[in-house]
């Protein structure tokens, strides 16, 4: 039988809602709502307490109130462009004052001698007495009364739901929209996770968690629903991190590198000091990995300046002793000519063949870069994401290393199984950040990584004193840095870049330093915007100390080594994330010398103002990393579209740490039980979670 408006299913659309209809339907689908699923997904963001009907003086401040009386007193107040209709309601315990803005329309319907039901949220009149208590609502709902109107029916104070809304569609018309089709959904909302496993974990049945959600009982009801919905979000992320990992691990496999204490020997030499504890633990860590079968995934965390790239030397120099390839990624141009600069020092001498590949290769020395890389003619390939987008094919790739790995998303991250003729092969993937991984988030999308972190700092590293100032005393900085400039030290100006005024800016600020105050100093400038050959020759001639300070944008914020340059200066600091700023200030204290860092700003937002704070009270990159989760969060720290982690509707990192251990631990349990989740029980589930972090997550090829 052909199916009605009046039986309505989870994909009817919202048009065929009661009360909705075509022109409201417009409104609701721009704000995301085109169904009756997403209409009963569309969760309320908090619940007010709305007290039961009674008499006026007993209304609650605070609270959605509902009263009844008579109105006295009527008036229109025309204020310029926001005129107020005003009036009084009274009853035999006291007044209300009711305002409505843009309320002229009123004048014609509300008179005194009304009687009138209203309901608002009751607040406190700003001129009344202290103790009088004199309440007014504003714009509230209301509605007329017969002359002699009955007692007022017994009611129940209830919580009722504030959904997210437009300036089109309000709050109360999505609650009347879900209230005309919950009753008919929940019962065709079907439950993933099996009965026993929700007793367990003390979980209500999905439906019931959305019908508490947008119905809720009492407040513990809407813990309940809020627990059961921020575990799911948890629950399908984790097994689709586990499902990866679990398939790379199953259908894939890597080349097993080959170690010998002479080839380690051979290494360490090439290596002009001594490891740290924590870098020899990590490369044991990648001993380990490199030589199974198995694809390595591992993140290597460390602070600035802790010696990452060298134990990612180790790692890629391992598969070239076994006669493969090694390929290093960087985010930026200058970070990859740097390492490949830095590499090629230390291999002065070797048989080892580097190839530089960025962007900025003319079409013939790319061609040519390219046929070598293919022939195996290269051993060591440093490169920008041109290695990952351009059809770049490898001989035989066996270590792919990718440098300051929050910029580099899952997707990029999967696609080097494609630098494979072998489709189920894949190079070992190690990827390294001198922004570590808050430890919330690394149960999240960074769960298909195994973590290694290099805690300490090469010996003779130098604390670096930050300090921070308002614009106003910004001469002070310079002043400092004037004196260390004298004392034959050098410098880094830097400022804010922003596409189109990135060169106005740094022009601007060079020009108003040479006639200011770094007068008669040596200066130059650096930008993305500089071709390559004219940044490498001022990146060498600052190198060289012929330049005293170096104006820049953030194209020095990694793999700039100066060990003279000692003081830096920051600009509208404010501007800048507090994993940037810290990655900026890494460029200095680099030497023997101490090191100063200025922070210039004026923070206009208590989240701008914290993170300048934090700054100058460390220079632990552990603990700023998770100071800078706890300012920004995750969705601000890392971003959906560079980290893969989409965002939760409901689930929130900061306060559902448990819950999240939790989910991670069912999921682990599940996928280690169903690596493939493909039993008839676990369609549903399956289903949803590619649904949900499929494209995230790359499972297209799980599905």
């Amino acid at each position: 039988m052909p199916s009605t408006k009046h039986e309505l299913t989870l994909l009817s659309p919202i048009e065929d809602v009661p009360g909705v209809g075509s022109r409201r339907g417009e409104a609701f689908r721009r704000l995301g709502i085109p169904s009756v699923a997403h209409l009963v997904f569309h969760l309320p963001h908090r619940h007010e307490r709305e007290e039961a009907e009674a008499p006026i003086t007993a209304l609650i401040p605070g609270a959605v109130v509902t009263a009844r009386g008579e109105v006295t007193a009527t008036d229109m107040v025309p204020r310029g462009r926001k005129p107020r209709f005003h009036a009084v309601l009274a009853d035999h315990t006291g007044r209300l004052d009711l305002i409505w803005f843009h309320g002229g329309y009123l004048r014609d319907k509300i008179h005194p001698g009304m009687r009138l039901l209203v309901q608002g949220k009751a607040k406190s009149h700003p001129r009344s007495a202290p103790g009088q208590g004199a309440l007014q609502l504003i714009n509230p709902k209301w509605e007329k009364l017969p002359e002699t109107d009955d007692p007022p029916a017994i009611a129940e104070t209830r919580l009722r739901p504030v959904y997210p809304a437009s300036e089109e569609l309000s709050s109360q018309a999505i609650e009347a929209a879900v209230a005309g089709v919950l009753g008919q959904a929940l019962p065709l909302i079907e439950d993933h996770l099996p009965p026993h496993f929700r007793k367990e974990r003390e979980l209500p049945e999905l439906a019931e968690a959305y019908r508490m959600m947008h119905a809720p009982r009492d407040t513990d009801e809407i813990s309940a629903a809020r627990r059961r919905l921020a575990y799911d979000e948890l629950l399908l992320l984790q097994l689709g991190v586990h499902l990866r990992r679990a398939e790379l691990r199953r259908t894939m496999h890597a080349p097993a590198l080959r170690w010998t204490a002479e080839i380690d020997g051979r290494i360490l030499a090439r290596i002009p000091f001594a490891l740290t504890p924590g870098q020899r633990r990590v490369i044991d860590e990648l001993i380990g990995d490199l030589t199974k079968p198995t694809p390595a995934n591992r993140l290597i965390q460390g602070d600035v300046g802790s010696g990452k790239t060298v134990v990612a030397l180790y790692a890629m120099l391992l598969a070239v002793a076994s006669h493969q390839q090694a390929a290093l990624l960087a985010p930026t141009e200058l970070l990859a000519e740097q390492h490949a600069q830095s590499i090629a020092a230390l291999l002065e001498g070797s048989q080892v063949r580097i190839e530089l590949l960025t962007g900025s290769l003319t079409p013939a020395e790319r061609s040519a870069a390219l046929r070598r890389i293919e022939s195996g003619r290269a051993d060591i390939v440093v490169g920008t994401h041109a290695v990952l987008t351009e059809r770049t094919t490898f001989a035989d790739l066996a270590v792919a290393v990718i440098d300051e790995q929050h910029r580099f998303g899952v997707r990029q991250r999967a696609t080097l199984r494609e630098k494979s003729g072998d489709e189920s092969s894949m190079p070992h993937t190690i990827v390294m950040t001198a922004t570590p991984i808050p430890r919330t988030l690394s149960l999240t999308i960074f769960g298909d990584l195994d973590v290694s972190t290099i805690p300490d700092l090469p010996p003779g590293r130098r604390p670096i004193v930050t300090t921070v100032l308002p614009e106003r005393e910004a001469a002070v900085a310079y002043e400092a840095m004037r004196a260390r400039l004298d004392k034959g030290e050098q410098g880094y100006i830097v400022v804010p870049a922003v596409d189109a005024e990135e060169l106005r800016n740094v022009r601007t600020t060079m020009e108003r330093l040479e006639h200011g105050a770094l007068a008669g100093r040596k200066l130059a400038a650096v930008h993305g915007r500089l071709k390559r050959q004219t940044r490498d020759a001022i990146m060498a001639r600052f190198r060289a100390g012929k330049i005293d300070a170096l104006i820049a944008t953030t194209v020095i914020e990694v793999g700039v080594d100066v060990p003279n340059a000692t003081t830096m200066i920051v600009e509208h600091a404010e501007r800048f994330g507090l994993a940037q700023l810290h990655q900026l200030r890494g460029r200095v204290g680099r030497g023997s010398a101490d090191s100063a860092c200025f922070l210039i700003g004026d923070p206009s937002t208590p989240d701008a103002q914290s993170r300048l704070e934090a700054l100058a009270t460390t220079t632990d990159g552990f603990a700023l990393a998770e100071r800078d989760f706890e300012i920004r969060g995750p969705g601000e720290l890392f971003g959906a579209r560079q980290s893969g982690l989409p965002p939760f509707r409901v689930a929130d990192l900061m306060r559902d740490l448990d819950l999240l251990r939790m989910a991670r631990r069912d999921a682990q349990a599940w996928i280690d039980k169903s690596p493939t989740l493909d039993a008839p029980t676990e369609a549903l589930l399956k289903r949803r979670l590619l649904k949900a972090y499929g494209v995230e997550l790359g499972l297209g090829d799980v599905a």
